[in-house]
Parts: C-alpha cells; structure tokens; sequence
C-alpha cells in the first residue's frame, strides 16, 4: 500500500511539472463557455488553463501594468487596440474569434413587453448597462441607442454596471425594469427573459478579438490552446452557447 502511494505521488507530482498553466484573460461574456472548453483542453493537453474574468477594459488594464497574463481575449476591438499600440501584444496571433448580439432582458416574472427600445422611455425606471464608459457591452449599447436618438433620454433611468455579467445580475434579481446584455449571457439564464434582440445589420458589429501577450512566459502552452480555440470541437461549443464564430 505505501509502495502503491509513493507511486501515485510521484505521478501527480511528474503532471504537475510537464504540465503548463497558461494565464487567460477573457472578458466576462466569456465565462461560462470558456471554462467548459478549457476543461475538454485540460484532460487532452495536461495544461492548466487559469482564467482572470471580467470587463476588457478591466483586464486590458490589468496587462498594461504588467499582470502575468499569457493571452488576452476582450470583447471588443478597441481594448486589443489599446495593447496593441503599447506594444504588448504578439501582434501576428492577433483574429477575430467571435462575435455576438445585443439583447434586451427583463425578469422572468416581469409583464413588460418591449416591442423596440423606444418603448423603454415610457415603460421602464431602471435599465442596467455594462459601464458605458469603458466596458464593452455598455459601449455598444450606448452606440445603438446614440444611433436611434434615444441615448439622452434613456440617460437618467441607466444604472451603469461593473461588467455585462452585472447587468445581468441586476436584471435576474428584479432591481432593474431590464438590462442590455449579450445574447449569451442571456442563453444562460433561467431568472430573465429576452424581451427584444438587436439585429446583427441594426446593431453595432461586436467582435471578440483574441491574442498572445507578447512577454507571456507560457508562449508555447498558451499557443497550443489558441490553436484549440480554432478547432472544430471549440466551434461547437462556442456555437452551443450562442455565439456567432468568425473562424
């Protein structure tokens, strides 16, 4: 028996040196697709695959005062942008992963019946919005709403959120009218409903690029897994979720 225990202790420890654990930052719209994936990568690679969730610009930041992130995966092209002008980013790994849509939610009990965002003036208090100062999501929603002229008169009721995750959180626990989410973030959630979905040609394009930090110290590891983030087994679960792959 105590033969049998050296032996596996052994070959855990052995796993544990070869295996590499590669630093992701991925934007919280990410989450819950993403973990399902890197546990699939993690049983075929022997990689660890560690994640750091939460809104681009939060993370873009982050990587700018030189958080130990191997790759960077935001929710929109201006946070990759950003690294990419201060030189921090592999710029040859850099590609469009995915994209998305917007939608309107309301809580599952809620009677309110949103037939186009105008009627959000009339018929709501409170809207939840990612930050539309520096999130993602909160940017493109205000975009889209800027466009149809109903930004200024939204702006009073907008309860700015730290990520989309949040404003989704928000709209599930009934301290908002609705909220602006993804479609994903909607797709996971018993707690809300979707009460309108901007058309991908009305909307603004929302793209998720991805990219290798250029002094990540698991450049190889953390390659692999882009790599894997293109495959077709990836493609299914990216799609399974609600996510419209640009690969």
């Amino acid at each position: 028996m105590r033969i049998s225990v050296l032996i596996l202790t052994a070959v855990l420890a052995g796993c544990t040196v070869n295996g590499a654990e590669v630093n992701v930052y991925a934007a919280a719209s990410l989450t819950d697709v993403m973990k399902e994936i890197a546990s699939a990568y993690e049983k075929e690679s022997g990689d660890k695959i560690s994640f750091n969730f939460g809104a681009s610009s939060l993370l873009a930041r982050q990587i700018i005062e030189r958080a130990p992130a191997d790759m960077f995966l935001s929710a929109d092209e201006a946070k990759m942008d950003q690294l990419e002008q201060a030189g921090l980013i592999a710029t040859e790994t850099r590609r469009d992963l995915l994209s998305n849509l917007l939608v309107i939610v309301v809580p599952s009990d809620s009677k309110l019946v949103i037939a186009s965002p105008e009627e959000l003036v009339s018929k709501s208090q409170k809207i939840a919005v990612a930050d539309p100062r520096a999130v993602p999501a909160g940017i493109y929603t205000k975009e889209y709403l800027t466009r149809l002229g109903l930004w200024q008169k939204l702006e009073s009721k907008i309860v700015p959120t730290e990520n989309v995750r949040a404003a989704l959180a928000a709209a599930e626990s009934g301290n908002v009218d609705a909220g602006f989410v993804y479609q994903t973030d909607a797709s996971i959630s018993s707690k809300v409903r979707v009460a309108f979905t901007v058309a991908v040609e009305q909307g603004p394009p929302i793209r998720y690029p991805v990219a290798l930090i250029k002094e990540a110290k698991e450049k190889s590891a953390a390659a692999k897994f882009l790599a894997y983030l293109q495959s077709a087994s990836a493609r299914k679960t990216f799609e399974r979720y609600g996510f419209i792959v640009k690969f």
